[in-house]
């Protein structure tokens, strides 16, 4: 998906123009791929732009950067409020993506990463959905990937890390080549693990369930984490599960969750339609609840919008 250039992005504490914002050709993370990263999204909402789950997603940050022993510069309300200015700076009032990124920088060669300086950037832009608002909308194709998800005890799967997206840039390819909007990708030992850049539910006689993040190779997401909150709020039962591809094949719904992807409906699944093949009302719901809530339209979940003002 094409970027849409705006004025600023954040860089190690100073503002710069968008088109100045560059790293050396022998910049460490370029060549091996230990950095952390964040995707991020800010709405509209009738105070003004609000950034969703903010803190809890500089947190993960933080949290990934410590998985990969990267030291970070700054501190979270540091980047906390750089976010904010960003966001008010570029003049994005009508929502956008932002991603925050913890990288190994210019003056080490190696496979030894802590001698390299570490940089830390922060850019925001307009950006559609993510799968398409036909997706949103009547939902998304989806192959299971003949690419596996890693082996935790490979590499962690628990932290957003930059190198590691190679795996879901094969899957994502194979599954596009081949016709399907999304992969889905199993984890080593077969079970069910995530889609690309997205957790995957499913929906069987009125309960959600989902794979479990620490065996499954899946990362552990905040918009996973919201969607649990909201469907349980209403009064629908939630559970982590190991699931088998068929569970896949006979579930009554399904949809994948991600702040860049949003709540996505599944309508179709190795050419199997899941369900009639059209959103469920359970999947419906969610979607409705989730937008209404990061549009600020809901006072149960007002503590999850930080607003940039």
């Amino acid at each position: 998906m094409p970027l849409t250039p705006t004025d600023k992005i954040w860089m190690d504490g100073e503002l710069v123009d968008w088109a100045d914002a560059t790293v050396h050709v022998l910049t460490h993370t370029m060549h091996y791929g230990s950095g952390v990263f964040e995707g991020i999204r800010a709405y509209p909402t009738e105070r003004g732009v609000a950034v969703f789950r903010l803190r809890d997603h500089i947190e993960r940050l933080f949290q990934s950067a410590r998985v990969f022993m990267i030291d970070v510069p700054f501190t979270v309300d540091q980047l906390v409020d750089a976010t904010r200015t960003l966001v008010r700076v570029n003049g994005l009032d009508d929502g956008c993506y932002i991603r925050p990124l913890v990288y190994l920088g210019y003056g080490e060669m190696g496979l030894n990463p802590l001698p390299c300086p570490v940089n830390v950037s922060i850019a925001a832009w307009p950006w559609a959905t993510y799968l398409g608002d036909e997706g949103v909308a009547n939902g998304v194709t989806t192959k299971v990937s003949s690419w596996r998800r890693h082996d935790p005890n490979a590499v962690p799967t628990a932290a957003k890390g930059t190198g590691m997206y190679v795996n879901s840039s094969l899957a994502k390819v194979e599954a596009l080549k081949a016709g399907y909007d999304e992969a889905i990708l199993l984890a080593p030992d077969g079970n069910v693990s995530e889609c690309t850049g997205e957790n995957i539910f499913i929906v069987r006689k009125g309960r959600l369930m989902t794979p479990h993040t620490s065996d499954s190779g899946a990362l552990e997401g905040i918009t996973q984490q919201s969607v649990e909150t909201i469907a349980r709020d209403l009064g629908y039962a939630v559970s982590y599960e190991q699931l088998i591809r068929t569970d896949l094949y006979t579930a009554d719904e399904a949809f994948l969750t991600g702040t860049a992807a949003e709540i996505v409906p599944i309508r179709a699944i190795d050419d199997r339609p899941v369900g009639d093949g059209r959103p469920g009302p359970i999947t419906q719901k969610l979607q409705q609840t989730y937008f209404a809530t990061v549009r600020g339209e809901v006072d149960q979940y007002k503590d999850w919008l930080d607003y940039v003002e």
